[in-house]
């Protein structure tokens, strides 16, 4: 399943996505402008982290909405 997680052509679906949808900073605190940047640069490290399961996400930064009375 990494392998068509990785592939290039579902990361730059994945990227397109996000910055269309205007997609906030994650935990790194990296604009999303920067995506484009980052995976062109680092496109091959990530994916041979990914692959090998080196690669440890940073958490997500979490959002509490209001529920009301329930």
């Amino acid at each position: 399943m990494i392998e068509e997680i990785a592939a290039r052509p579902n990361l730059l679906r994945a990227m397109s996505q996000v910055q269309k949808n205007k997609g906030s900073c994650g935990a790194d605190y990296m604009p999303v402008t920067k995506l484009t940047e980052i995976l062109s640069v680092y496109n091959s490290e990530l994916v041979s982290k990914a692959r090998l399961g080196k690669h440890l996400p940073q958490p997500i930064l979490g959002v509490e909405i209001p529920k009301g009375n329930c």
